[in-house]
């Protein structure tokens, strides 16, 4: 290493404040802190965390993750002092008045990465020197460690390989797999030696009929799983997949609801393909265009589109992307931690979070991660997938040639509130504005390379005059939606054009109608019925300027049709492919259009017993940031079981709590089962865990609704009777950072670690990490982490509710309820809930936990949705406390000699 690290390092902890120079590490006050950091570069780990903690959010300095991302682009490391530890090979602190000088070490150590065998070293010197000039604290410090290469580094955009085009794939084969044959797989998958596991055997039995050949139009085979925690879903849908793939020569799309299930699926398929050079071939992970680093908009940012702390994310971006497998921004290789140091300075803009791909007019189409993964599917045997991804695919995508006609539905009981979202309207100030965006590109001001309509499809305009005159009508017709500052004027009375109108009619009726005395500023809402005057005239000539949009763009998109077929001769692959990809694109906004234009007709008209339609202001501590109508299916598996299932040949749709808090109708209801021609199969098996003598439930009698101070207290006291590992849940932000503002400091005296959702500037993802690797750390959290989170082991083994999880009493929801059998439905969504909170506490055979309801108001009918034979308790704060500390503080079995519980399910 070169020379001796000359800077202070400062942590802080909710347990105090530490600086560490060479005289050694000395407690500080929180002003010392701030002045010492303002004055002299430091060294931190986490920056936006650390100034969250001493109060002074422009805290900046030598943030040791941004240096880590640097050396170590596409390289995990939980961004904790012990995950750095690991990450470097040092030993971690053991106490929190360790960690600054740990952080030295830490960073000598990573320093010396350039003097040894670098696998990232190409493409550091000449990034670190554009970091330089961008005045990266880091840049003066690691620079003069990198030697300048004797030939010039290629750029990253020379750097990336290309894709290649293959020939179509054919329609896959029609085949039967024979009895048995998915066990044989099954077998080779599990190994010689695992256990014998008969639920797991008889679920891919099962599995199997969804793969059978379809024996009717619009009937697929589908099939209905429920399969407890610990029967192996995951290997025992995997057997008849990959046989089926194998021999009929057809993808198999298996789709999950949360990322942390794509990520362990991907892992699970090392056993069908232990060679990873075949893995890559063979199993693909796609996701929706916004996850993916779009290299355009890097580019644009490298060249000066970024300016700032932005520029040095932009950089660090570019590091990483010569190292990713995927180009995945969200859930991939890039540590999730790192846009998160960077607040809100960039990360979405180096996506294509706005549809505004031009494709194969674009540079580096050859080289996009978003084109090389859809090519990848098309020829792979798996493809891992999200429900969002799946329904967008089907209902709007350019991949038709390639869909999949076999589909594995994981986390199947979130189909329903997937297709809810996908198939959903909304005509609202920020949804019109990106379309006018779309359409117009750069208005006054503007920056970036967004590029209107016209610039898009200059070449076609050129060439066919009845195109161009649509991209023109086009164009007119867009500056009727809301534009810049739309907001302001609706606030000031001073709507313009006819959507802002429209706009302001509807905050006016939903102020009127929804708020309420003592509101706190969150969202309001209210049912588009018995429209005002002031509505019904505003609605008129917003409805006549979205028909003079919705014309244009259809006229355009037959335009472009009649373009291909012609294919005149600078129609080359690549300017074939932008037209077919601006068909696409134009399609699907010109179906949004026309559905607003629906939901418009509503306005002064009968309702639609197919639809719920409602008006809302959306506000966020009391500031409004979008306002409009919305639609939505009354049961939206309506168009899931039209678009996904009767095209598909056979469905697995599969999951622990498919039946959702009650029979198998629901679950069938909540698939769109009973939309198709032919009745579903069905299966169940329960988890073999033990239950009974592995976890109890308590039901804390004697914490006051309401009472913040109480309900702070009472996690505390179990977090300390645990010794951490508690996963706590709220269903308000609200309360949850009330009781993390109350309690973190009492824990951190303690030793015990707290994490919070909605609290910590940290991505969800790696808020589980760091729980996952610290088993004295706590989480809390929202409905986000009730079923996205597998932790098994002793980092999680105690689950605490603050509440029963009642659905918020929305318009939508009161629509459904009355249609589901009013309190009967209701009741269903608690004890899923119920179910998918407590599914999180027992991973594996040897877990063992305690489940904490804190609500004295949990009524006896929801305690059916626990596993039967558990031990449900009704105690008090104290009793509970000394149960937790009793069973989860020794390795004595939850269930022994335990007080007889006053109820049981």
């Amino acid at each position: 290493m070169k020379g001796v690290i000359p800077y202070p390092a400062l942590h802080a902890s909710h347990g105090g404040i530490w600086i560490a120079d060479a005289e050694g590490t000395r407690p500080v006050g929180r002003g010392e802190a701030i002045r010492v950091a303002a004055d002299t570069p430091v060294i931190l780990l986490n920056a936006p965390l650390i100034g969250q903690r001493l109060g002074y959010a422009e805290l900046s300095g030598l943030d040791l993750l941004e240096l880590y991302a640097f050396l170590h682009p596409a390289r995990f490391a939980v961004p904790t002092p012990a995950g750095l530890a690991r990450a470097v090979d040092l030993s971690a602190p053991e106490r929190d008045e360790d960690v600054a000088a740990f952080l030295r070490e830490a960073t000598a150590a990573l320093l010396a990465v350039p003097e040894g065998d670098w696998a990232e070293r190409e493409g550091a010197w000449s990034a670190v020197q554009s970091l330089t000039r961008l005045r990266w604290p880091w840049a003066p410090v690691i620079g003069p460690r990198l030697a300048k290469p004797r030939t010039d580094e290629r750029w990253l955009f020379s750097r990336l390989p290309e894709w290649e085009e293959d020939a179509p794939r054919p329609a896959p084969r029609t085949v039967s797999l024979q009895p048995g044959e998915a066990e044989e797989r099954l077998a080779k998958l599990t190994g010689g030696g695992a256990e014998e596991r008969p639920g797991q055997r008889a679920y891919a039995a099962a599995a199997t009929a969804a793969f059978e050949p379809r024996v009717m139009r619009d009937a697929p085979n589908l099939v209905l799983a429920e399969a407890g925690t610990g029967i192996g879903k995951t290997l025992g849908y995997l057997a008849p997949a990959s046989l089926w793939s194998e021999r009929a020569g057809g993808a198999v799309w298996i789709s999950t609801f949360t990322k942390a299930l794509q990520r362990q699926l991907a892992q699970e398929t090392t056993r069908l393909y232990p060679d990873p050079v075949l893995r890559r071939e063979r199993v693909v992970t796609r996701k929706g265009r916004e996850n993916y680093l779009c290299l355009l908009n890097l580019e644009d940012a490298l060249q000066g589109g970024f300016a700032g702390r932005a520029a040095v994310l932009a950089h660090l971006v570019a590091r990483w992307a010569a190292y990713s497998a995927d180009g995945d921004m969200v859930g991939g290789d890039l540590p999730g931690w790192l846009p998160t140091l960077f607040r809100r300075n960039g990360p979405a803009a180096l996506t294509d979070r706005r549809g505004e791909c031009v494709y194969a007019g674009c540079p580096h189409y050859r080289k996009c991660f978003i084109e090389r993964a859809a090519r990848a599917s098309a020829q792979a045997d798996i493809v891992i997938a999200n429900h969002a991804l799946v329904m967008v695919n089907a209902a709007r995508g350019r991949e038709v040639a390639t869909r999949p006609t076999r589909y594995v539905f994981d986390e199947g009981h979130h189909l329903f509130d997937a297709a809810d979202s996908m198939f959903g309207v909304a005509l609202t100030g920020s949804e019109t504005i990106e379309l006018r965006r779309w359409i117009l590109g750069p208005e006054a001001g503007g920056r970036g390379r967004r590029r209107g309509l016209q610039a898009r499809l200059s070449d076609v305009a050129s060439y066919d005059d009845a195109g161009a005159q649509a991209i023109s009508d086009a164009v007119h017709a867009a500056h009727g939606l809301a534009a810049d500052g739309w907001l302001g004027r609706l606030a000031e009375g001073q709507p313009f054009g006819p959507v802002e109108h429209l706009l302001a009619a509807v905050r006016g009726l939903t102020y009127a109608r929804a708020e309420q005395p003592g509101d706190a500023g969150y969202g309001l809402e209210t049912e588009l019925a018995e429209p005002t005057p002031a509505l019904i005239e505003a609605a008129a000539p917003a409805a006549a300027a979205l028909d003079a949009l919705v014309r244009p763009l259809t006229a355009l998109g037959r335009r472009l049709e009649a373009v291909l077929a012609e294919a005149p001769d600078w129609l080359d692959t690549a300017a074939r492919a932008r037209v077919e990809g601006a068909i696409a694109s134009i399609g699907w906004r010109a179906e949004t259009v026309a559905a607003w234009l629906a939901l418009l007709a509503r306005i002064g008209g009968p309702a639609d017993g197919d639809f719920v339609d409602w008006l809302a202001v959306d506000r966020v501590e009391g500031r409004e940031y979008d306002i409009g109508l919305h639609r939505r299916w009354l049961d939206p598996t309506r168009p899931f079981a039209e678009i996904v299932l009767k095209p598909a040949h056979g469905a697995l749709v599969t999951s622990a709590t498919l039946t959702g808090g009650g029979d198998w109708s629901v679950a069938e209801a909540r698939t769109g089962a009973p939309h198709l021609a032919r009745a579903p199969a069905r299966f169940e098996a329960t988890s073999p865990f033990d239950y009974p003598n592995r976890a109890e439930v308590l039901v804390v009698t004697d914490v006051k609704r309401g009472d913040a101070g109480a309900l702070a207290n009472a996690y505390a006291r179990l977090i300390v009777a645990a010794g951490g590992g508690t996963l706590g849940l709220f269903t308000a932000i609200r309360r949850l950072r009330a009781v993390h503002g109350r309690i973190a400091d009492r824990l951190a005296r303690e030793g015990l670690a707290l994490h919070a959702q909605h609290v910590d500037p940290i991505d969800t993802g790696t808020l589980v990490d760091i729980f996952r690797d610290d088993p004295a750390a706590s989480l809390l959290g929202t409905d986000a982490l009730r079923d996205g989170v597998d932790v098994p082991g002793d980092s999680l083994r105690m689950v605490v509710m603050e509440g029963v999880p009642w659905p918020k009493p929305t318009v939508l929801h009161a629509a459904r309820k009355l249609a589901g059998g009013g309190t009967a439905y209701d009741d269903r969504i608690v004890r899923a809930r119920l179910a998918q909170a407590f599914g999180r506490l027992i991973r594996r055979a040897d877990d063992r936990g305690a489940f904490v309801m804190l609500s004295a108001a949990m009524p006896s009918r929801l305690l059916t949705a626990f596993p039967p034979g558990v031990a449900i308790v009704r105690v008090t704060l104290d009793e509970a406390v000394a149960r937790v500390a009793e069973r989860l503080s020794t390795q004595a079995r939850i269930g022994h000699e335990a007080p007889a519980p006053l109820e049981t399910p």
